[in-house]
């Protein structure tokens, strides 16, 4: 199997348990699978939500914040733990970590771009595992709605990172197996589909909305990812997070979960 350069998101509803405390055996689990692929020759790139969840958990919070700057301060204390956690649970498994933040001028401005590609590729050189997040202390693209968005949400700052390193691969971890012909909350015979090649206004449509209430994603958002990944070559994956050992099987193409399958480029990864 080739060498593969991989971008994995996770959700807050991942890494987060209902009542709201931080989901340790899946973070463990996370970063030996992610580990393990890195030790098999892949290069990896871990965009992970969560900031807010897990810094309201830290503050004792029983709900997520609603104003704006409350928001961004409880980002700023859940972004310091959350690194902390992956530091620690990477490091077991002998990795080393490495935290970017970005903001909606980060990626839309060229030259900023051109900065940051140039970073990410440096830092997986150096055999680092770069963990990415949007900057929600200082940026409120994502958690104040109603304004231009350029990341928009964690769904799509995959897309764009994944974009910016020339990754060969997309996998977006979350709460559901995949995108179903039907929504499977109301209709117990939906089928999940395992291949999507093109995003028609017949897929858009099976696209519903929301997400849990620590997070902000829904499969729209994930839909305009896969779109932005395949429009860079790049295949995609919707998997459920219950089943991390799956990673091994979607890096080696099998059917698991949704693959939105891009148009063949050649790989990025020497």
């Amino acid at each position: 199997m080739e060498a593969q350069r991989i971008v994995v998101k996770v959700g807050t509803s991942t890494l987060l348990r209902e009542g709201g405390g931080v989901n340790l055996r899946r973070m463990d689990g996370l970063a030996r699978v992610l580990a393990d692929l890195k030790n098999m020759g892949h290069q990896v790139i871990l965009v992970s939500s969560g900031a807010i969840g897990v810094g309201a958990g830290k503050l004792g919070m029983k709900a997520r914040p609603t104003e704006l700057r409350q928001k961004q301060a409880v980002a700023a204390v859940g972004q310091c733990e959350l690194m902390h956690l992956y530091d620690k649970f990477f490091a077991e498994y002998g990795q080393t970590v490495a935290q970017i933040l970005l903001t909606d001028e980060d990626v839309d401005v060229p030259s900023r771009a051109e900065h940051l590609s140039g970073t990410f590729t440096a830092l997986l050189e150096l055999g680092c595992i770069p963990v990415v997040n949007e900057n929600d202390s200082v940026s409120s693209t994502e958690i104040e709605t109603g304004q231009k968005k350029v990341l928009g949400d964690n769904d799509t700052l995959s897309a764009i990172v994944a974009g910016l390193c020339g990754a060969d691969l997309l996998v977006l971890l979350s709460d559901i197996d995949g995108l179903y012909d039907a929504d499977p909350h109301k209709c117990p015979g939906a089928k999940l589909i395992h291949r999507v090649e093109a995003i028609t206004p017949e897929i858009e449509a099976l696209a519903g909305g929301g997400g849990t209430q620590w997070g902000t994603g829904g499969m729209y958002t994930k839909l305009t990812a896969a779109r932005r990944a395949m429009d860079h070559g790049i295949d995609m994956v919707i998997a459920n997070s219950e089943h991390l050992d799956a990673l091994y099987d979607i890096v080696e193409g099998r059917d698991v979960g949704t693959r939105f399958a891009a148009a063949r480029r050649p790989t990025s990864v020497g």
